[in-house]
């Protein structure tokens, strides 16, 4: 870590904490001391990452969309250079996943998927392919509640794809050795692998939809590792799991999804879509904008219905059929739910057990 609470960068942006760090870069949250607000503040970690950073900044700076996080700025300070971007207060998908919850039920799934299909549309307008996407770059606005969904790091999209490249044609042992070609296997397109100078927007296609089936499913779906590249290159996408088909009121939205993802997961490139019919395809899914709320369990009675007690307001009704993924469910538990107007009490649905893979 570079820089510590109430450092000063550039006479303009003071450091508030360290947010995280990825292959090529370290985040800060800083506050803009000229604007009065909050931002994300990027520096690559190694020389490598510097030679590229400012022509990812450029790159970054040419795609402006709701669920893509902006470029604002970007500056040099002395030997140090700086990506500014909008800060995003939530938590990535990957750690959802890995801390809170399963995987997202279908009704929320169909919702990421749409809002994520938009955003590399927008990109691929502007000629920026991002050939990292995964569910660590993906933030979700207020956390598990998933108020909406921002592609991040599209500024370091070219620094990935050169270690990337780098990476594939350095063999086996390379790959393996390359952070960001590890986090990025489960998730990469067959070109990526075979012909990485040749790759291009479909690249983020099969991205997408390799990621979307992990985040409808709890599962990738090649594997990961060095030991998805089979998988990959073959290309057969795994059938559902009971988690996701057994309860009818998922089943048909779920199965819906499914079939968008397989054509994403084409070997040939031009077989899949573009990024705008993706968007087109995702605009058939039904689902609903219903905020969602975290509260827990207070009442379950007979195994079959029960009541939350939210965070804020009035206690919630629920039915076990109203439940994704695991119904086995205590008084006590934590739960994410959308709430409806209902006769005395209001209705929950979908409602999703929050654990975390520890506890699994």
């Amino acid at each position: 870590m570079l820089y510590r609470p109430n450092d000063v960068v550039c006479g303009r942006y003071e450091i508030e904490s360290f947010i995280g760090e990825g292959g090529m870069q370290e985040v800060y949250r800083a506050n803009d001391r000229i604007l009065s607000r909050q931002v994300a503040l990027k520096t690559p970690k190694n020389r490598s990452a510097e030679k590229r950073f400012h022509r990812s900044a450029v790159v970054s700076a040419k795609v402006n969309h709701a669920n893509v996080a902006k470029t604002l700025d970007y500056l040099e300070d002395g030997s140090r250079q700086f990506l500014v971007e909008e800060l995003i207060l939530g938590q990535d998908l990957g750690v959802i996943l890995k801390e809170s919850i399963v995987a997202l039920d279908p009704l929320m799934a169909a919702r990421v998927f749409h809002r994520l299909a938009r955003g590399v549309a927008a990109s691929h307008h502007a000629e920026v392919v991002h050939r990292d996407l995964k569910p660590s770059n993906i933030m979700g606005v207020n956390g598990i509640k998933l108020d909406d969904v921002k592609i991040t790091d599209f500024g370091i999209a070219k620094m990935a794809e050169e270690e990337l490249e780098e990476a594939v044609l350095g063999g086996q042992s390379t790959l393996t050795a390359s952070q960001t070609a590890i986090g990025a296997l489960p998730y990469m397109a067959p070109e990526m692998i075979t012909s990485v100078k040749d790759a291009d927007k479909p690249v983020d296609i099969w991205s997408l939809g390799a990621l979307m089936f992990e985040l409808a499913t709890g599962k990738r779906p090649f594997g990961v590792g060095y030991a998805a590249v089979p998988a990959i290159l073959e290309g057969t996408l795994p059938p559902l799991p009971s988690l996701v088909t057994r309860n009818n009121q998922f089943k048909q939205t779920a199965t819906e999804i499914y079939e968008i993802i397989k054509g994403c997961i084409r070997i040939d490139p031009g077989d899949r879509p573009t990024a705008d019919q993706l968007v087109k395809q995702c605009e058939t899914l039904c689902y609903p904008n219903t905020a969602r709320e975290i509260g827990m369990i207070s009442r379950f009675d007979n195994g079959r219905w029960g009541f939350v007690s939210p965070e804020n307001g009035n206690t919630v009704f629920f039915h076990i059929n109203s439940i994704f993924g695991n119904r086995r469910v205590s008084v006590g538990d934590r739960v994410t739910f959308a709430r409806h107007l209902g006769g005395g009490s209001d209705r929950a649905f979908p409602m999703v057990k929050i654990v975390p893979s520890s506890r699994r």
